[in-house]
């Protein structure tokens, strides 16, 4: 099954519902960082609960979700866009944590600090907001993010299994969001209802479906909207690094070809190397010239 995510409106229209199954993606994540199994849980919980958030918006918009911690796996940071494509990275990929009970900790490996979520909606300003870790857990945390600083209530739920081997057995989550208006004894039905609810590792691993987990939520009191594909997709290229090195100006460039005589880059989120010889970083030198005359 290819990864996707689903959306609808739920209770006449009171809560939107969004579900995403993201294996395949987080699989690609731990392949390209080398994850270990807390490591894996964490970033692909990030990865996913980022992927939804990012389809809640439309267009050319980005998000950046930056996590600020002092945890050992010394930060995080996603980026997505609106069109379900998402990358991102760890400070520390080879994280190993287990609860008493055989299952991963992801809170000891994420430990306490700041959630920063920085909005690129194309317009004049970029905006952020900041919310505190309440558990390390993710997806506690980002329901925090949303009733905090978006004054939106919401339930999310994020779910990673990693194999012995390290490798991504299952990967999915759900967010759901209060709407104005929405009663309360709509809110107390909800309530009532995640709480008996399975596990989302477990729902994946029974084979559920976004559309089925959404299901699960709603018991059918919901009007699917649409389905959208998710995947793991940097967008470096070698001109944006050009860019970044021309920013340095003609002379810092003068200095690295005297002193190392090459520059190799390497991409955060997929890390794909991109070589500068001489030859190429003495025509950055001529167009940094050229664009300071």
């Amino acid at each position: 099954m290819n990864d996707y995510l689903a959306k609808a409106y739920a209770f006449d229209g009171k809560v939107r519902l969004y579900a995403a199954r993201s294996t395949q993606l987080v699989s690609e994540a731990q392949k390209i960082h080398g994850l270990w199994p807390s490591s894996s849980a964490a970033l692909g919980r990030l990865l996913t609960g980022s992927v939804i958030m990012g389809a809640m918006y439309q267009d050319d918009h980005e998000l950046t979700i930056r996590i600020e911690s002092d945890g050992p796996i010394e930060g995080m940071v996603v980026t997505t866009d609106a069109h379900g494509h998402v990358r991102g990275y760890v400070g520390n990929p080879k994280l190993s944590f287990q609860n008493n009970d055989g299952k991963i900790n992801v809170s000891h490996a994420v430990g306490s600090g700041r959630m920063h979520v920085t909005k690129d909606l194309k317009v004049r300003d970029i905006f952020t907001s900041t919310a505190t870790l309440q558990t390390g857990e993710i997806a506690e945390d980002m329901a925090y993010y949303f009733t905090a600083s978006e004054q939106i209530p919401s339930a999310v739920g994020l779910g990673v299994k990693v194999n012995t081997d390290s490798s991504i057995v299952n990967a999915g989550g759900f967010i759901l969001q209060r709407m104005p208006g929405c009663p309360d004894e709509t809110i107390e039905l909800i309530e009532a209802r995640l709480n008996k609810m399975k596990s989302t590792t477990t729902m994946l691993d029974e084979g559920y479906t976004p559309e089925a987990m959404i299901q699960e939520i709603t018991q059918g009191d919901h009007q699917l909207l649409h389905t959208m594909p998710i995947a793991y997709q940097c967008d470096c290229n070698r001109e944006k690094f050009e860019r970044g090195l021309l920013s340095l100006g003609s002379g810092q460039l003068k200095t690295i070809k005297e002193e190392d005589g090459e520059i190799e880059t390497v991409c955060h989120f997929c890390r794909t190397a991109y070589h500068f010889d001489e030859a190429a970083i003495e025509r950055l030198i001529e167009e940094a010239d050229n664009q300071n005359k």
